[in-house]
């Protein structure tokens, strides 16, 4: 149960009825997915049948090799028994900037994980002048299906089920739950991380690697560094329940 801490005088929990499952940042590993949703799958199916939510924190793309496999493994994800939530990573935030055409995000992108998200979409950067931002922002954005884009640009910022609050980065201490900068829920750490007071809520969050889940007294960390470790985590939650599934 991993010590589980209190809301107010009883334990976290889900609504009654819901099984979920969060999973950590995938960026690109598209391997490793489809290796912890088998084990996902599997561990749904032996448990007693319910609703059963798979909840994506964020960060799918960059760093990784197949970006574009994820995006399209997920996107076109079904099945009987879970259904997905998608919430936006400040990767996917910095990317969807960047097919709007932004200037000044493009070099930064690349430097953390979009060369490697542009190399799965079979682009070479070597075909482009990167000295002239306009027009390789204009080359870049034909790069990316429709779809895809689209796909992306559907995620949500948020989800909350029962005592759970999921987001990508975590939120600003002592600021209500309903009023966070989209800047915080993508990007935040230190200010969030090493806070210790009650949220309202347990935060479920991926951004910020640590070498196993972290289950702190308001929150659970649960980016094990997948795209470098070779371990992607998921946290599986039922009533006063939680339990990890990982790669490695």
């Amino acid at each position: 149960m991993f010590g589980l801490p209190k809301i107010g005088l009883r334990l976290p929990r889900t609504p009654p009825g819901l099984r979920a499952y969060a999973v950590g940042d995938v960026h690109g590993r598209l391997d490793l997915l489809e290796q912890l949703l088998t084990a996902v799958e599997e561990d749904d199916a032996r448990r007693p049948q319910c609703e059963t939510a798979l909840i994506f924190l964020g960060d799918l793309i960059d760093r990784g090799p197949d970006s574009r496999g994820v995006v399209e493994y997920l996107r076109t994800f079904r099945h009987h028994r879970l259904r997905p939530y998608f919430i936006t990573g400040n990767h996917e935030e910095v990317l969807l900037r960047v097919l709007n055409g932004e200037n000044g995000v493009l070099f930064s992108w690349l430097r953390f994980g979009g060369r490697e998200c542009l190399a799965s979409y079979g682009f070479d950067l070597a075909k482009i002048d990167l000295s002239d931002e306009v027009s390789a922002l204009s080359t870049i954005r034909g790069v990316f299906p429709s779809s895809h884009v689209k796909f992306i640009g559907s995620f949500r910022d948020t989800l909350k089920l029962g005592d759970y609050f999921f987001v990508h980065a975590g939120i600003r201490p002592g600021v209500d739950l309903s009023l966070q900068s989209l800047s915080d829920l993508r990007w935040i750490r230190s200010t969030f991380l090493e806070d210790k007071s009650d949220h309202g809520a347990i935060i479920v969050h991926g951004h910020t690697i640590s070498s196993d889940a972290e289950f702190e007294v308001n929150r659970i960390g649960i980016d094990t560094g997948a795209y470098r470790t070779g371990r992607l985590t998921a946290l599986g939650l039922e009533e006063e329940q939680r339990w990890l599934i990982a790669t490695a």
